[in-house]
């Protein structure tokens, strides 16, 4: 069990994690604020655990994972479906405007 960090104060960390949530960056927050790069993403990591937005490590049983798992099915057949309506409208496009 990791031990609390009391170096710095519990507003601050969660000053670091909501601009590590805005820039979706941890190393680029930690440069800007002269910290070491694995301890904000430890701060961000330990903050998402919990509040629930990292998922247990048991996957089979974490229903969670499965509506994920479940979404990102849809969408890579969606990608698809677009991927092919490009191609489609590209192909057409040669066959009306050949240069």
């Amino acid at each position: 069990m990791r031990v609390k960090d009391k170096r710095y104060p519990e507003e601050f960390k969660r000053q670091i994690v909501r601009e590590v949530e805005e820039t979706g960056n941890s190393t680029l927050v930690a440069r800007r604020q002269t910290k070491v790069p694995g301890t904000v993403t430890r701060w961000a990591r330990e903050s998402r655990k919990e509040n629930g937005l990292i998922p247990s490590y048991n996957y089979s049983n974490n229903i969670n994972a499965k509506s994920l798992e479940e979404e990102n099915e849809q969408l890579k057949k969606l990608l698809g479906k677009k991927d092919l309506k490009i191609a489609i409208l590209k192909d057409l496009s040669k066959k009306t405007n050949p240069q």
